[in-house]
């Protein structure tokens, strides 16, 4: 603990109170965390509080072990200051690209959803699921059989339409929480002013060097982002922005040769 620098030292404490708070004392998810903008429950502040909630011990433990290992060096590097603000733009940004590429794919299942509402039919609906929800299609494959056999029941076509509108709604009000895209961008960084720093990971039993550890993490995160996983609950994108507003910033900075006291 002695090694640490004082700003990530007070990052994994602030991360570490806030925490208990949420899980033992009072619920922060619901007007901290990062709502869709689509949602009613957005609001910008979102932006930033959304880093300083973690979803369970080991979503906490994995992020904050990533600060612990990375952080001091760029602190040291850098100064808090820079080290701070580097910190808040990439998880901002990470926060930023996530809610954008989040806002085209929910806007056009929230199209899909309207279409569906105002000319529900069997068909329609097996449309919609097999596009936007394939996970809740093979779930309802027994009220689907059920709604071809009766395609004009009005209990049948407003079941699906509330399913429908069930599954756009239950899409829009999943909260984000997580200080991962500031990770990446932290790890980003790393690979770029370390970019022979050999690594020796617990899954991989030979030393990387951190540019070709970044590398090969960060497409990972870029193509597990374009399959979109239903069942993956990892906001993917959010680790690409955080990494990819930590090489904007870096590239910034090189240019700019800004000092920070």
């Amino acid at each position: 603990m002695q090694s640490l620098t004082p700003t990530v030292k007070n990052l994994l404490i602030i991360n570490i109170v806030v925490f208990i708070l949420n899980t033992y004392v009072i619920n922060l998810t619901n007007g901290f965390a990062l709502r869709s903008l689509l949602s009613p429950e957005f609001a910008p502040h979102q932006f930033v509080t959304y880093m300083f909630l973690h979803g369970g011990i080991t979503h906490l433990f994995g992020n904050m072990f990533g600060l612990f290992m990375f952080g001091p060096m760029l602190e040291r590097m850098w100064g808090s200051k820079k080290f701070l603000i580097f910190y808040m733009v990439t998880g901002v940004g990470a926060g930023l690209l996530f809610s954008g590429i989040d806002y085209f794919e929910n806007s056009q299942i929230k199209e899909a959803a309207a279409l569906y509402t105002e000319y529900p039919s069997p068909e329609g609906m097996v449309d919609f699921l097999s596009q936007h929800a394939k996970g809740l299609y093979q779930a309802s494959l027994e009220f689907l059989n059920k709604f071809e056999e009766n395609p004009n029941d009005s209990s049948y076509i407003q079941y699906s339409i509330q399913i429908v509108q069930g599954y756009y709604n239950q899409l829009i009000n999943i909260p984000m929480v997580g200080a991962s895209g500031a990770i990446f961008g932290i790890l980003m960084a790393f690979g770029m002013l370390f970019p022979n720093t050999e690594l020796f990971l617990l899954f991989f039993p030979f030393p990387i060097k951190a540019k070709y550890f970044v590398t090969f993490y960060g497409l990972y995160e870029l193509y597990a982002g374009i399959q979109n996983n239903q069942s993956d609950n990892v906001a993917h994108f959010a680790h690409v922005g955080g990494m990819l507003f930590a090489y904007i910033l870096l590239r910034y900075w090189n240019t700019q040769r800004t000092n920070f006291y």
